[in-house]
């Protein structure tokens, strides 16, 4: 009996190996538990492993063979302590004694962030990635963990098993090669997708993935712009059209508008002459303002086409920007992208009654709106403007300017002098409305009379001085001394003689030498 139990020992003891701490092993799963991995090596016991060696224990199953080391032969508890891992590792620096070098290129899995960097496993063995060469900017840890990536080699080794590791050089081989291969592909015409990376007074550039494309500010809308901000925004994502491309000096011009058709392709025949539209105010000029009709399609309305008055407005003072107003279309030029519009064709020409309604003789009654040096302007019936020159405000004043007699705003009486309806002016008298006082001037100042003056202004020419309410005359310069008339100054008296009297001229000429 006690041979055969030595025999059988004998056998058993047979089946089993030889095995040693430290050197890797073939073996097989025979459980699993919550905490560990049981593994079947070929020795008298099994061995154990901690489940959390494994990245995926949910994958693992009974009979599933695997490469394990052996770290202690006999714990003590007497157990067999495997690890998955370390085997794992060893096998990692294994090969990468065998394939890999400083600069190659290889993959691995960021598995968690430590001090100045990460921890990266390649082939279960862990590399140290430097947070200065990661690449990472921008990105939470938890974006970043459990992630494969590509790194090139940094530095290596081996006898010292230590691994360090860039992603920025892989980032730039890669942004590298996209942009290779996008300059391949790029061609006028091509429409491509990219992200708006930074907007300027003058456009925006858009990166198209690794090559960055400028949208020109008058390439991005047909309409008017102001700003490039009014369409695009900082990371928004665009369709372009590659307008043009220069390799050599890395220039890439892009278009927006251009994925859209022209609208000014079918203008002519939707906006043809003498038709009407209403449009939007969107830029006003000291010249006129800009009406948008349609979309990407806008019209000037000149200063000359808002009124029929012969007096040029300011279209500043009329209108704001957004507006609706509606206009007439004059003319389309489709090549040039330019339409002309009107406000004053919607309504009726004042001018083609003006002939009739303003005829000469007439007594009408106006306001004051305006002045200039020679005159003031008043407007009548219709919107329309007629002017009093400064020679037709008075019969004996001599007047400077004609805010000296009329204020802005003030109601007057006028006669209508004439009407040129080419020119589109009308010629207004004040006077007019008064007998010509002239006849019985020149019977009251009889040449050789002397009468007292007032003095009213010095000239080079001579002394101005009023004889009456509105009567003025003219001393010569050669009529009175140099010291007296430098001496003289408005209000001072001064007796003249009465030498020259002009009914038709309207003039009185004095002189202060009696």
């Amino acid at each position: 009996m006690s041979t055969e139990k030595s025999l059988m020992e004998e056998l058993y003891a047979s089946t089993l190996r030889d095995i040693k701490e430290g050197e890797v092993s073939k073996g097989t799963i025979a459980a699993i538990t919550a905490k560990e991995v049981i593994v079947d090596i070929g020795f008298k016991s099994e061995g154990f492993v901690p489940i959390e060696e494994f990245r995926n224990p949910s994958e693992l199953a009974v009979g599933q063979q695997l490469e394990v080391l052996i770290e202690n032969i006999e714990d003590d508890h007497g157990r067999l302590i495997l690890s998955f891992s370390k085997a794992e590792r060893l096998k990692g620096w294994q090969k990468i004694a065998d394939d890999l070098n400083e600069g190659d290129i290889i993959d691995g899995r960021v598995v968690r962030a430590v001090k100045g960097g990460y921890i990266v496993d390649v082939f279960g063995v862990e590399a140290f990635l430097p947070m200065s060469l990661s690449a990472f900017k921008g990105l939470s840890n938890h974006d970043i963990t459990t992630r494969d990536y590509k790194f090139v080699v940094a530095k290596m080794n081996k006898q010292r098993r230590n691994l360090i590791l860039s992603r920025r050089e892989m980032v730039q081989k890669e942004r590298e090669e996209v942009r290779a291969k996008l300059w391949a592909e790029l061609k006028k015409g091509q429409k491509r997708k990219g992200v708006v990376k930074g907007i300027t007074d003058f456009g925006a550039f858009i990166d198209l993935g690794g090559v960055d494309g400028l949208l020109h500010i008058t390439d991005m809308s047909w309409s008017r712009i102001n700003h490039p901000s009014e369409v695009v925004s900082v990371g928004q994502r665009l369709e372009v059209l590659v307008l043009d491309f220069d390799k050599d000096n890395s220039k890439v011009s892009l278009g927006l508008k251009q994925i859209v058709a022209n609208p000014w392709d079918d203008a002519v025949a939707k906006f043809p002459a003498a038709s009407r539209v209403k449009g939007k105010i969107v830029n006003i000029m000291p010249y006129g303002v800009f009406v948008e009709i349609d979309k990407g399609i806008e019209g000037l309305l000149h200063s000359s086409e808002i009124t029929w008055q012969k007096k040029m407005v300011n279209p500043q003072e009329m209108f704001k920007l957004g507006d609706v107003i509606e206009v007439q279309v004059i003319n389309v030029d489709k090549d040039a992208k330019r339409i002309s519009l009107s406000m004053k064709q919607l309504e009726e020409n004042p001018w083609v009654s003006a002939a009739q309604k303003f005829t000469a003789g007439t007594t009408v009654k106006g306001a004051v709106r305006g002045f200039t040096d020679y005159g003031a302007f008043v407007e009548l019936d219709n919107g329309l403007e007629g002017m009093v020159h400064v020679s037709d405000m008075s019969w004996t004043r001599k007047i400077n300017h004609p805010q000296e007699v009329l204020q802005k705003g003030q109601e007057i009486e006028v006669l209508v002098l004439g009407v040129d309806v080419d020119a589109r002016k009308i010629t207004l008298g004040v006077k007019q409305l008064q007998s010509n006082p002239w006849g019985g001037i020149a019977v009251k100042f009889p040449v050789g009379s002397v009468a007292q003056a007032q003095v009213v202004m010095n000239s080079n020419f001579g002394v101005f001085v009023k004889l009456e309410d509105d009567i003025e005359a003219l001393v010569y310069s050669s009529e009175i001394d140099k010291t007296q008339a430098a001496a003289l100054k408005p209000g001072d008296k001064l007796q003249v003689k009465i030498i020259k009297v002009d009914v038709e001229g309207m003039k009185i000429g004095v002189s202060a030498r009696l």
